[in-house]
C-alpha cells in the first residue's frame, strides 16, 4: 500500500491507522499547492480533486476521501478492532461520527488554512463555529468514556485527533472543553500517533514501544 499525504493534514489520520494495523506501507508526500508528489508525479492523475489522502491499495485501486480510506484500512485488520462489524449499530455509529468529523468539525477549521488572512470579525465567526462542533464532541466524552465510541479506539478517534490537534496551530484554546482537552492529550500519547507525528516532522524523534 501507499499513502499519499501532506504533513499534518487530515491524511495523518490514515497514517495513524496504518501504524495501528501494522501492515507494510509506503508514504509519498504531496505538495498540494503545485500538485506534484515528492517523486515528481502529477498528483491529479492519482486524485483529480488534488487533496489528500489517497490510498493506493495492493490491488492497484485508489481510494480517496478520509472516511472511505479509514474504513477500508480498519476492515483490513479486523483483529485490531478499529471498526465495528458491518451491519451492527456500532458500525452505524462509527459512520455517523466519521461523517460529523468530515463534514462539520474538519470543515469548521478550513478557513484557517485557506491561505487568506481572516479579519477579526471573520475569525470570531470561525471560532464560534469550531466551538459549536467541539461542544458536540465534549458532550460525547463528558460521561467519562476514553474514546468517541466508548472504551475502544477506532478510526474515528484517529481522524478526530488530527482535526482537534490543529487547534494548537491556529491558537484555539481547548481548555474550555476539559473532556476534549484530556482526550487530545490521551490520544497524542498512543505509539501509533507519536510515530506518525514524528515521521511527518511535527514532533522531534520520539521512541515508541
Amino acid at each position: 500500500m501507499k499513502l499519499y499525504y501532506k504533513p499534518g493534514a487530515c491524511s495523518m489520520a490514515s497514517h495513524i491507522v496504518l501504524n495501528e494495523i501494522e501492515q507494510p506501507f509506503d508514504l509519498e508526500m504531496v505538495d498540494t499547492e503545485s500538485g506534484i508528489t515528492e517523486t515528481g508525479v502529477d498528483y491529479r492523475q492519482i486524485n483529480p480533486n488534488g487533496y489528500v489522502p489517497s490510498l493506493l491499495t495492493d490491488t492497484g485501486a485508489i481510494i480517496t476521501e478520509n472516511p472511505a480510506v479509514l474504513q477500508h484500512l480498519g476492515d483490513l485488520a479486523p483483529e485490531a478492532n478499529l471498526v465495528p462489524a458491518n451491519g451492527t449499530m456500532e458500525c452505524t455509529r462509527l459512520q455517523e461520527m466519521l461523517n460529523f468529523i468530515s463534514s462539520e468539525l474538519h470543515k469548521a477549521y478550513a478557513p484557517f488554512f485557506s491561505g487568506e488572512t481572516l479579519s477579526p470579525s471573520a475569525k470570531t465567526k470561525v471560532e464560534r463555529g469550531i466551538a459549536r462542533r467541539i461542544g458536540f464532541i465534549e458532550s460525547k466524552l463528558e460521561d467519562g468514556r476514553q474514546f468517541l465510541l466508548g472504551a475502544q479506539f477506532t478510526v474515528a478517534d484517529a481522524y478526530a485527533f488530527v482535526v482537534l490537534n490543529w487547534s494548537g496551530f491556529v491558537e484555539f484554546d481547548l481548555e474550555p472543553w476539559p473532556s476534549v482537552n484530556d482526550y487530545v492529550i490521551r490520544v497524542s500519547q498512543r505509539p501509533s500517533v507519536t510515530k506518525a507525528m514524528t515521521t511527518e516532522g511535527l514532533i522531534e524523534n520520539h521512541k515508541t514501544s
